[in-house]
């Protein structure tokens, strides 16, 4: 049965290469599964008064279905990658989104809120194998100038899940009750389990030990880092947890700086940090993270309470960002194609930096248009922005790492997300008026100009970006743009 199962998956590869669309079917599969593991999470966030009264419990604790899936998907997303790394990607995924799947249907019958909240973080966990190991098989069907188109697409579907998610969850929530639509996401990911080990093809495993000591100081580095900036501001950062996390968080970066240097296999071998592309796009990534889910939080509550609109009118509007934001991925791909990823991250972090400055004049102004070009601003600043940065981590490191990688870069974005919700959300004062917008807006303008530095020390692509119009064979350019095998050493910051 296996055998007949591999000729026929062989069949339909050998049939997909011949006609040159293999590497579009890759793409597809790969983000079919991960739309099928991402779209549940903004579903549940508009039924939480709903669950909290079925369970007899309050929507403060159910909030922790939202957050403590967020926070262990950081935690889990650099061992997922490295794990695709050594044992194979394909295999990462589908064993991940084969537990993600189970797990889905599971969730349809718990029983009280922390059964809930124990399958929902079981599920982002192993679900978010799809995330690393999805991109890091596009990235090894797509040659590496190609790649930015690609992850434009990646990008789009990141954004448009959660997207499609808000959007319909509640006229679904009241249609077949949120217990149903984890029957029908199993469903759906069934079939994109089968068509995904039926397309994806396997990467080359390394045949060296996981890092174990290294995976478990890096998760205390990002818990203690976590911890501190997503919870500080609600429980007070004299709570004892803020301030465990506060004191470790020194000390479990000096501990794991240690164990990599020692490790013959690290985790995250720390000469990438040396790599220009891989530095700067983590740093980059961070910030540009920051920004947008830092406005992202704070926009509708101004919609609210500083312009007055209701729910339903807010709703709407806030989708014009993340619809904008989703469409747009593609254009940042590409245009980082045709423009260097230098160039088109500058364009998007800029737009980024003019949506942010527009914010602190509607909110001082009370301008509701100007507001709103402001959130279409902001979402394509993040789409435009996005695929370039990530194509110039990945084209730094070798295709062996590109699941580390980009789970890095996952990861980085969203420690950024908490630490913009977090600073933004202090700098308001709850009082309700549009003007007290104006702090935490111009807060974010100002990180907003961080990330355009930031961008501007990424590599000049050798055929658009570079001034001085290297060469192809020019050693001292990106060394990613023409080898699906690139040179690291050639992005050194030492250069």
């Amino acid at each position: 049965m296996f055998a007949a199962l591999s000729t026929t998956r062989d069949r339909i590869r050998g049939r997909l290469e011949e006609k040159g669309s293999y590497s579009r079917w890759v793409l597809f599969a790969a983000l079919a599964g991960m739309f099928a593991t991402s779209f549940p999470i903004t579903i549940l966030s508009v039924s939480l008064t709903d669950i909290a009264e079925e369970f007899g419990t309050t929507t403060s604790v159910l909030t922790w279905v939202i957050s403590a899936p967020m926070l262990l998907s950081a935690l889990s997303l650099p061992i997922l990658g490295k794990l695709g790394d050594l044992h194979g990607h394909r295999k990462v995924f589908l064993t991940g989104f084969t537990i993600a799947t189970v797990v889905a249907a599971l969730t349809a019958f718990a029983w009280d809120a922390t059964s809930l909240i124990g399958l929902r973080s079981l599920a982002q966990i192993v679900g978010g194998a799809t995330q690393p190991t999805s991109m890091a098989l596009v990235m090894l069907v797509f040659a590496p100038k190609d790649r930015v188109k690609a992850i434009g697409y990646w990008s789009l579907v990141a954004a448009g899940a959660p997207a499609i998610g808000l959007a319909v969850g509640g006229p679904l929530v009241d249609l077949v009750g949120w217990r149903l639509i984890f029957v029908l996401q199993a469903g759906f990911a069934l079939i994109a389990l089968v068509l995904a080990a039926m397309i994806l093809p396997e990467s080359e495993p390394k045949r060296v030990r996981f890092d174990v000591p290294g995976a478990a100081a890096l998760t205390l580095v990002v818990g203690c880092a976590m911890l501190a900036i997503g919870q500080g501001g609600e429980w007070g950062f004299d709570h004892p947890a803020i301030l465990a996390a506060v004191v470790l968080f020194p000390f479990a970066t000096a501990i794991f700086i240690s164990v990599e240097r020692r490790s013959d296999h690290p985790l995250v071998p720390l000469e990438f940090l040396g790599y220009r592309n891989f530095s700067f796009a983590l740093l980059t990534s961070l910030f540009l993270g920051a920004v947008y889910m830092g406005g992202f939080v704070l926009a509708p509550i101004a919609l609210r309470e500083g312009f007055g609109l209701t729910a339903t009118v807010t709703a709407a509007v806030m989708l014009l960002r993340t619809g904008v934001y989703s469409l747009s991925s593609p254009l940042g791909g590409q245009m980082g194609a045709r423009l260097g990823t230098r160039t088109t991250a500058l364009i998007g972090t800029g737009l980024l930096a003019v949506s942010m400055g527009a914010f602190v004049l509607s909110s001082h102004q009370v301008l509701l248009a100007v507001f709103c070009g402001a959130l279409l601003a902001q979402g394509l600043g993040n789409g435009m922005a996005r695929p370039p940065i990530t194509a110039a981590l990945a084209n730094s490191v070798p295709e062996g790492d590109l699941g580390l990688a980009t789970a890095l870069q996952r990861m980085t974005y969203q420690i950024g997300n908490a630490f913009g919700i977090a600073l933004l959300s202090a700098a308001y004062d709850d009082s309700g008026r549009a003007e007290a917008f104006v702090p935490p807006f111009l807060i974010g303008t100002a990180l907003a100009a961080v990330t355009i530095v930031l961008a501007t020390f990424l590599v000049p692509d050798r055929d658009h970006d570079s001034p001085e119009g290297d060469a192809p064979d020019d050693g001292d350019a990106s060394p990613t743009t023409d080898s699906p095998d690139p040179d690291p050493q050639a992005d050194r910051v030492s250069r």
